[in-house]
């Protein structure tokens, strides 16, 4: 039995990942990993989780955490998670990485290891959202004369904007169409813009409420609309996806994966 570790345990997508865990034959918790000063340290994982005596308690020990399983599953911050990748690189443990907001000298650091361990990384794990992803360049390309904007909407908590699945799909279309998405990308509006560049992207972050992710891509043409829309009603899509990426890492060689390579969606 695979044996996983999860950073970010007392948060609300290392519950959801516990109770997933919880309810499989193949992998299983095997330790729970939470920040120094955390209220829930010592506590039982599962039953913080609501999934039930667990016999894995919480702990704030980077080295005896990761130490303990067989891969890690990061929904953490940016500067934990790349203290959880060293430590996962010197102990040679496989890891998931679902933490966003990473910056560009983090995502090169993550390459870095990824020579050493196997890590999958992607900002959103939901199998809806990487379809979407695959045959999003397919429309783009047909529809290149159409104007694109994407607008996603995520709760009042989300510390980062705009989401990282909002970022990776304007990459995903600015690369179908052959445009560098420093120089067309337009994070919101304000004031007098002038008309609309015909290649902008434009990108728009929403908060409020609980809202779990929405995530919209508006193709906007002569005479019409084309909308496509993914709504995340629960947590548990992202959750079933991390854990279906930790059994991937579990078996792959060192290297660089993302949700693609899980799902095998890539051509």
């Amino acid at each position: 039995m695979i044996k996983a570790i999860v950073c970010g345990a007392a948060g609300r997508m290392g519950k959801r990942i516990i109770n997933v865990l919880a309810q499989s034959d193949e992998i299983t918790l095997g330790a729970a990993l939470e920040a120094p000063g955390s209220p829930f340290l010592g506590q039982d994982a599962g039953e913080l989780a609501g999934a039930g005596p667990a016999g894995v308690k919480i702990s704030a020990s980077v080295e005896e955490t990761l130490a303990a399983g067989d891969v890690i599953i990061d929904f953490s911050a940016p500067a934990a998670t790349i203290q959880h990748l060293r430590a996962a690189a010197e102990l040679s443990r496989a890891m998931v990485i679902g933490t966003t907001g990473l910056s560009a000298e983090d995502i090169t650091r993550v390459r870095e290891a990824s020579r050493k361990i196997p890590c999958v990384m992607a900002p959103n794990m939901s199998v809806g959202v990487n379809l979407l992803l695959n045959i999003l360049p397919q429309i783009a390309r047909v529809l290149s004369d159409y104007d694109i904007e994407i607008v996603e909407a995520h709760h009042r908590h989300k510390k980062d904007a705009p989401s990282g699945t909002a970022l990776k799909l304007a990459q995903v279309l600015a690369q179908a169409l052959e445009r560098d998405l420093d120089e067309v990308g337009n994070y919101g509006r304000h004031g007098i813009t002038g008309e609309r560049p015909a290649q902008e992207i434009g990108i728009h972050a929403l908060r409020g409420g609980d809202i779990v992710g929405v995530h919209n891509v508006l193709f906007a043409g002569p005479g019409e609309t084309i909308e496509v829309i993914h709504r995340a009603s629960s947590r548990d899509t992202f959750a079933r996806g991390a854990v279906k990426a930790a059994l991937f890492a579990a078996g792959a060689g060192a290297g660089l994966y993302d949700m693609q390579d899980v799902l095998g969606l890539k051509k």
